[in-house]
């Protein structure tokens, strides 16, 4: 199978698009969609209905602005301009998309033997896992050999060595190509990255293509039309810093 894995769109419809068209021409079996489909971003009926448009199979799991914005959840731990964003956006959904955004599961979601999806972390949703100590937590009790989480918006694999420890990558460039070594033993837990908010100072859009019977991982980095990503966001009245910050993917 070989999987698109896509992260973090944030209500940025350029950036989605620009993704979509960029694997347009290649042989995908489906999607895993990590999460965060809205939130900051001013196109969030956009990004629902291009996700719930698409031809291939997908599976997805909610994130925690999905949740902040459909009414599950309050909030109240969000900084004044995330929930500025969360709160937007809820008013700017049409009913239709506000049920899908509301009717997203909740992961960790089985996708396939051995293959989970999840935003934060497969323990919890709205975790940041960011460090080898965070990471060794869940090994410690989590024995899945591929896991996909978002949330954190920077690339990153995490492995995990039977006697060897805990390895983890940050991962740069335009094309970052990870061989797994699943039938050995190791266990991995990945980061695609953000599509429509990178936060790893690279502004382009993030995504993966997995493909489980080779087991390769490829990091791809593309560019999209920032300015209009931007100049939507205030047209919109959001805050300032929503648009300012894609041009520095931070």
């Amino acid at each position: 199978m070989r999987y698109l894995i896509i992260s973090d769109m944030h209500g940025n419809s350029d950036a989605l698009a620009a993704v979509l068209d960029h694997v347009a021409g290649e042989e995908l079996d489906a999607v895993l969609n990590l999460g965060d489909l809205v939130g900051y971003g001013a196109s969030p009926n956009e990004v629902v209905e291009a996700l719930d448009g698409l031809a291939l199979p997908s599976h997805t799991v909610r994130g925690n602005h999905d949740k902040v914005a459909a009414g599950i959840d309050d909030g109240m731990g969000f900084n004044p301009t995330a929930l500025t964003a969360a709160r937007w956006t809820a008013e700017q959904l049409t009913a239709e998309n506000l049920e899908r955004v509301r009717a997203l599961p909740q992961g960790p979601k089985q996708v396939d033997e051995g293959l989970v999806i999840c935003h934060g972390s497969p323990f919890d949703e709205d975790y940041y896992l960011l460090s080898v100590f965070d990471a060794e937590d869940i090994f410690s009790t989590w024995k899945t050999p591929v896991t996909f989480f978002g949330h954190t918006h920077v690339p990153a694999a995490f492995a995990s060595r039977e006697g060897g420890g805990i390895e983890i990558e940050v991962l740069y460039g335009d094309e970052v190509k990870l061989e797994l070594e699943v039938d050995y033993g190791v266990r991995y837990l990945i980061n695609p990255g953000s599509v429509g908010q990178p936060r790893d100072r690279d502004p382009r859009a993030a995504y993966m293509i997995y493909d489980s019977e080779e087991q390769v991982v490829l990091l791809r980095r593309i560019e999209y039309p920032v300015g209009e990503a931007q100049e939507r966001i205030i047209e919109a009245g959001l805050p300032r810093l929503l648009a300012d910050r894609l041009a520095l993917g931070y």
